[in-house]
């Protein structure tokens, strides 16, 4: 049988790669969206042409409600979930001084009360089956700030301190608990910046280039396997060597 990996904001960027890179692997795949559309059906597709099963569950991590709905769809789908993704994610960015209060709301409870509903509602059942691997996606701004992302910054730093924690108490029954701290990778996020500014960000990293969706998708799968079976707790930075 399969091992089921769940994959929160898969239809695009990272996520996708992510999910694509474990149905290379052999999972079966479960991806969450909160409305049909076209990104959602490639991805899909695409996921299923490894040879593998994908199951699409509507709903909105934001929401507590959705997430118990989603998570019980999942396991009456699989059986189980081996591994837990968190990946959704938003961005309002803008200064704090401009920053209005709903802008720091959403981005908190996409990304870090995201994180709380869909792990809460998956855990039990990897406490149940004492195995599991949850790997939260954070980012290097979580770590070192960054001007005009007091908000992603702040949800991305909870993320990391909601594994270590996480991570200590569940150790005992199998389950490892691990964050990934992605730099500037490219993606839809990134599309939108300018060209010369792009390449000010590359002279700015040691390894002189900006990562790929798939640099990420490959760690992911590392802490994902039997090869990361001694670590947990930890933060994996793909960053280019930004932050040393």
């Amino acid at each position: 049988m399969n091992k089921v990996a769940f994959i929160t904001g898969s239809t695009r960027g990272i996520g996708k790669q992510i999910a694509i890179t474990l149905a290379e692997s052999g999972y079966d795949i479960a991806i969450n969206y909160r409305k049909e559309n076209d990104e959602l059906k490639n991805t899909k597709k695409e996921i299923e042409e490894k040879g593998v099963k994908c199951l699409a569950v509507q709903g909105d991590v934001s929401s507590f409600e959705d997430c118990e709905r989603f998570v019980k769809e999942i396991i009456e789908e699989y059986g189980k979930i081996d591994v837990l993704v968190n990946n959704a994610g938003i961005t309002r960015d803008t200064l704090l001084m401009r920053m209005k209060k709903e802008d720091f709301e959403d981005v908190i409870d996409v990304n870090l009360v995201g994180t709380f509903n869909v792990t809460k509602n998956v855990v039990n059942y990897m406490l149940k089956a004492r195995s599991g691997r949850i790997i939260n996606i954070s980012s290097v701004v979580g770590i070192a700030g960054n001007a005009g992302q007091t908000n992603y910054s702040a949800s991305k730093a909870g993320i990391i301190g909601f594994t270590k924690s996480l991570a200590k108490e569940v150790a005992s029954r199998g389950i490892l608990v691990n964050a990934v701290a992605p730099g500037f990778i490219t993606t839809d996020m990134t599309a939108v910046l300018k060209e010369e500014i792009k390449e000010e960000i590359a002279k700015s990293i040691p390894l002189k280039r900006m990562g790929d969706s798939q640099d990420v998708a490959n760690v992911v799968k590392f802490l994902a396997g039997n090869d990361s079976s001694y670590i947990t707790g930890q933060v994996l930075n793909v960053d280019g060597g930004m932050l040393m």
